[in-house]
């Protein structure tokens, strides 16, 4: 499935591949890689510092790698959102 967004974060990035599904390289020494979702029906990715984001076809969000300063743990619940960055 070739790629329809790429994002990047400090030293991990993460792509979206036209079927939904995520991909994640790079280093994951906080879990930007390790912790990435599977599954598909992602529809937008973004990457901050050492923490990816991802916008599931539901309106939900998914957050993972490193969450020291609440970037995974005080993510937004419910569904509704139509838009990362």
């Amino acid at each position: 499935a070739g790629f329809v967004a790429i994002a990047c974060g400090w030293t991990h990035s993460v792509g979206l591949r036209n079927d939904g599904t995520v991909v994640t390289w790079g280093d994951s020494s906080d879990g930007q890689r390790n912790d990435a979702p599977t599954g598909a029906g992602f529809v937008a990715i973004a990457c901050g510092w050492t923490h990816s984001v991802g916008l599931r076809n539901d309106g939900t969000v998914v957050t993972w790698g490193d969450s020291s300063d609440g970037q995974r743990n005080d993510a937004p619940t419910g569904a509704g959102f139509v838009a990362i960055a």
